[in-house]
């Protein structure tokens, strides 16, 4: 019987994952001639060829495209053992790595993540913000346990990440008390010419704002479109425009920054994800927060 060498496999699984094999002895810490014999010795044992040139690079056969589906898999269940194992209960704080979207706003943020400062055990919360992209492929390298966006990952993306959906709600439409008590009558063709404070065209909100828009014959004046939800907060706070809040925590920034609501619709939905690097959730806290997303935040998700 044949036993597959699984250094063989990581090996091409890093050249895959590189690109080429000067990244790949670059980051494992190898030379390329290891790696090099490292692959052939693999090759050899399946009997076929897992890379041909491309330029000055190297692309992947069909049976290497095969070869490395399998791999993904392996070491994902590979990286879910070592997560279990880890992660029992014991007296030290359990660590998790997040990573949050910027198009999210932070009180959104603090419901997602408010069961796990309610965890039996303590965790430890090590939080990065920055743009999904740039977050997936973090998670993509097990750097982060899971990121918290309002769109799921694309499929087109090139890492291996796996879309958990914890819910939606509607949007309720926010501003200081002058500007909102004058578009409050006649909602929401009230917007029609109103100063906007968006996010940015990019975002899965603003995708989902813009089809309501046009459903509804609703054409506001962009007054900006911005990346930061806590900038968009403060240029309302300064009566520069309306926003557009989740409906699950307008009755919070309503009470916090003494805005009052314009007008909501269930037709235009803002989405929540967890994004794991793995199809299984094993993390205990990602367990929690997508466990009480679904049941307390967002029934029936």
């Amino acid at each position: 019987m044949e036993f597959l060498n699984y250094h063989h496999l990581r090996y091409f699984w890093s050249v895959a994952r590189e690109g080429s094999l000067t990244k790949a002895a670059a980051k494992l810490r190898v030379s390329q001639p290891t790696i090099s014999a490292q692959i052939q010795a693999l090759e050899g044992v399946l009997g076929e060829k897992l890379f041909r040139r491309a330029g000055r690079g190297l692309a992947l056969t069909d049976v290497g495209q095969q070869v490395l589906s399998y791999a993904e898999e392996i070491f994902s269940l590979g990286q879910d053992l070592l997560n279990s194992v880890k992660q029992r209960p014991t007296s030290r704080p359990l660590r998790l790595h997040l990573g949050v979207s910027d198009a999210l706003p932070k009180l959104v943020v603090y419901r997602i993540i408010e069961p796990i400062f309610r965890f039996p055990q303590p965790v430890q919360v090590s939080c990065w913000e920055t743009k999904l992209t740039d977050m997936l492929i973090e998670l993509a390298a097990y750097r982060l346990d899971v990121v918290l966006a309002d769109e799921p990952a694309s499929t087109g993306v090139t890492t291996r990440v796996f879309n958990h959906f914890l819910g939606e709600c509607g949007v309720t439409f926010c501003a200081l008390p002058v500007l909102a008590d004058k578009l409050k009558r006649g909602f929401p063709r009230s917007l029609n010419g109103a100063p906007a404070l968006l996010p940015m065209s990019s975002s899965g909100l603003r995708r989902s704002l813009e089809k309501w828009f046009q459903a509804t014959g609703v054409r506001p004046r962009l007054a900006a479109e911005i990346e930061d939800p806590a900038l968009v907060n403060v240029l309302a706070l300064h009566g520069l425009g309306f926003m557009p809040v989740p409906t699950f925590v307008v009755e919070e920034v309503i009470n916090r920054f003494g805005f009052r609501a314009i007008g909501r619709t269930d037709e235009c939905q803002q989405q929540f994800y967890a994004i794991t690097p793995e199809r299984r959730l094993t993390h205990p806290a990602v367990t929690a927060i997508t466990s009480d997303a679904r049941g307390r935040m967002f029934p029936g998700a």
